[in-house]
C-alpha cells in the first residue's frame, strides 16, 4: 500500500477516535473498551481515566528540527506539563485532556508524526542505533534501511491482524542498544555490509533470546524477513491468551527448530511470490566540520565526521521540563544538518555539531545528569501507567537524592534499570542492576517492594538477563545504594571493577536488604 494512500486512511480514521474519545470522557465508555480501541492510535487513557498520553512514533528515534518545533509547539498551545523519551525511542506527552489528544494526532500528520500503531497489536516503532550514521567504530548506517522498513510496516496495520504487537530493532554495532538480538525481529549489521536477522526474542514475562534465522543478509532483502515474520505470527502466534501472544512464546510452542523452520518456509513463499527488494537511497553529506578545532567535554562525542561532534543529554528518568523542547528548537533552528536522536536509555543526542555549536548545546542541557548513575533509566510508573504496579520515577528520584547527599566519583555507581511492573519497559532485565515493582508481606503488612536484578547485559555476543536475588522494600533501596557507593569508593574504584573482581561483595552488601 503507498505510504500517501496509508496515511490519507489514517488521517480518515481520526474521525472515529475522536468520537470514541469523546465518549470515553462522557464515561459511556469503559477503559477497558477504550484502551483496545485507542492503543491502535498510540494513546491510553492513564490511570484513574481521568487524563489521557499520547505517544509520537519516531522511526529510529530520528526527531528533525520540523519535529521538534512541532513537539515545542503542541506542548506550548495545548499546556501540556508532562513528557517522556522512552526506551522504543519515542516521545510521549501526559497528563492530556480529550481535546489535546485529538487535536495533537491530528495535528502531527502535517509534520509526518503518525501515532498510528503506537500501542495496540501492531507493528511498534522501529528502533536503530542513536548514531548510527555518525558514530565512530559502527559497520555501517542503517538508519536508511531501518526507515525503509517502518515505512512498509504502517502497511499492515490495516491490513494483517496480528496477535499482538511486533518490536523491530537495528544495530549498527556490537554495542546492540536496540536488543535487535532479542527483539521480535532483529537486524544486526556485520562488517561486510549485510546484516543477521533475529527474532521471536524479547523483554518481559518470561524473555527469550532471539533465534538466528540467518546471516550474510543483504540489506536489499530485508523486507522479505519482515514479511515471512508477519506471516509467522499470524500463522503461528497465540490469538487467544493474550498473556502468550507474542513471538518468543513461538518457540515455546514449535520449538526453536520447529520456529526456524515455519519461519523459512514462510520466507520461501514470499520470495516466490513477492518482489520486496529494497532500494535505499544514499544519505546526503553531512556538513564540514571545525578540522582545525578540537573540542571536548564530559557528554561531548566526536563522529566520525572530521570535526562534528554530538551533545548527549539525559533528564533525569528521561522526564524533560516540557518547556526544554523550545528551548532545544530555539537553539539549534539554524544550524545547519543539525538533528536530535532518542536512544532506547531515554539519552538524547543532538548531532552534526560543530565546536562552537557543541558549546551552545553543552548550555541549553546542563540540567541533566551530571554522572553515570544519574542516567538511570525508568518506565513512567504506576501514578500513570494502568498497568504499573509501583513508582518506578518516585524512587528513581529518591535515590538520586539520597545518592547525592554521599557525593560519590563518577562511576562509582552504575546506570540502574526500574520498571514499575515485570513488563520491562524501563528494560530492567538487562541492566548491570536492575528492578521491576511488586509487594511484599513483612509481619503481616504488605509493603511496596521491587525485585532485584543483577548482572544483565546486551552487548551483541554477551547478552544475558540479569539473575533475580529476591525483593527489597522501596523504602530501603536508597539506603542501599547509599552502603554501596560507600563500599566502592572505600577501594577507590568504578563498580564495573569492583563487581567483576569480587562480585560476592555485593551480595553480602545486598543481603541486608533482600527480602
Amino acid at each position: 500500500m503507498k505510504k500517501e494512500k496509508l496515511v490519507k486512511e489514517f488521517k480518515e480514521d481520526l474521525v472515529e477516535f475522536r468520537e470514541m474519545t469523546d465518549k470515553f470522557y462522557a464515561k459511556e465508555v469503559s477503559m477497558k473498551d477504550y484502551k483496545g480501541f485507542s492503543g491502535g492510535f498510540g494513546s491510553y487513557s492513564q490511570r484513574g481515566g481521568e487524563a489521557s498520553m499520547l505517544r509520537l512514533r519516531m522511526p529510529g528515534g530520528r526527531l528533525t528540527k520540523e519535529k521538534l518545533k512541532f513537539v515545542a509547539d503542541a506542548i506550548a498551545e495545548y499546556k501540556v506539563d508532562k513528557a517522556h523519551f522512552t526506551t522504543c525511542q519515542t516521545i510521549q506527552l501526559h497528563n492530556l485532556s480529550a481535546e489535546a489528544v485529538c487535536g495533537i494526532m491530528e495535528k502531527a500528520f502535517e509534520v509526518g508524526i503518525i501515532t498510528r500503531g503506537g500501542g495496540g497489536d501492531f507493528p511498534r516503532n522501529v528502533m536503530v542505533s542513536p548514531l548510527s550514521g555518525v558514530e565512530q567504530g559502527e559497520y555501517f548506517d542503517v538508519l536508511p534501511y531501518a526507515e525503509a522498513v517502518s515505512d512498509y510496516l504502517m502497511g499492515f496495520i490495516k491490513t494483517v491482524k496480528m496477535p499482538r504487537k511486533l518490536k523491530v530493532g537495528f544495530s549498527n554495532s556490537p554495542a546492540n542498544v536496540t536488543h535487535a538480538t532479542f527483539r521480535d525481529l532483529g537486524f544486526v549489521a556485520r562488517e561486510d555490509g549485510c546484516f543477521d536477522v533475529y527474532s521471536a526474542g524479547g523483554l518481559g514475562n518470561n524473555p527469550r533470546m532471539g533465534v538466528l534465522m540467518a546471516e550474510r543478509v543483504a540489506p536489499s532483502d530485508l523486507l522479505y524477513y519482515v514479511k515471512a515474520m508477519v506471516e509467522t505470527f499470524v500463522a503461528y502466534g497465540n490469538h487467544e491468551n493474550r498473556a502468550k501472544a507474542r513471538t518468543r512464546y513461538m518457540q515455546e510452542t514449535l520449538g526453536v527448530e520447529g520456529y526456524r523452520k515455519a519461519y523459512l518456509e514462510k520466507l520461501e513463499q514470499v520470495k516466490q511470490s513477492e518482489n520486496l527488494t529494497l532500494e535505499v537511497q544514499a544519505q546526503p553529506v553531512v556538513k564540514a566540520g571545525d578540522s582545525n578545532i578540537e573540542f571536548w567535554g564530559k557528554r561531548v562525542i566526536s563522529q566520525k565526521q572530521a570535526g562534528l561532534y554530538a551533545v548527549a543529554y539525559h533528564p533525569i528518568g528521561g522526564v524533560p521540563e516540557v518547556a526544554k523542547f523550545a528551548e532545544f528548537y530555539e537553539v539549534i533552528r539554524d544550524m545547519e544538518a543539525v538533528e536530535v536522536r532518542i536512544a532506547p536509555d531515554e539519552t538524547i543526542y543532538v548531532i552534526n555539531l560543530t565546536a562552537q555549536e557543541a558549546e551552545r548545546v553543552l548550555a541549553v542541557t546542563a540540567d541533566g545528569a551530571a554522572n553515570l548513575f544519574e542516567t538511570s533509566v525508568s518506565c513512567i510508573g504506576s501514578t500513570i501507567c494502568q498497568i504499573g504496579v509501583r513508582d518506578s520515577q518516585g524512587l528513581l528520584v529518591k535515590i538520586i537524592e539520597e545518592v547525592r547527599k554521599h557525593d560519590f566519583a563518577d562511576g562509582v555507581l552504575p546506570r540502574i534499570h526500574i520498571s514499575g511492573c515485570t513488563s520491562s519497559c524501563g528494560t530492567h532485565q538487562i541492566g548491570t542492576l536492575g528492578f521491576h515493582g511488586g509487594v511484599k508481606r513483612v509481619n503481616d503488612v504488605v509493603e511496596p517492594a521491587f525485585t532485584f536484578h543483577v548482572n544483565g547485559c546486551d552487548a551483541e555476543g554477551q547478552e544475558r538477563f540479569g539473575e533475580q536475588w529476591g525483593m527489597m522494600l522501596e523504602k530501603e533501596i536508597p539506603a542501599f545504594f547509599v552502603e554501596l557507593g560507600e563500599a566502592v569508593q572505600a577501594e577507590d574504584t568504578t563498580f564495573e571493577q569492583w563487581f567483576a573482581q569480587e562480585p560476592e561483595k555485593l551480595r553480602k552488601i545486598a543481603d541486608k536488604y533482600l527480602r
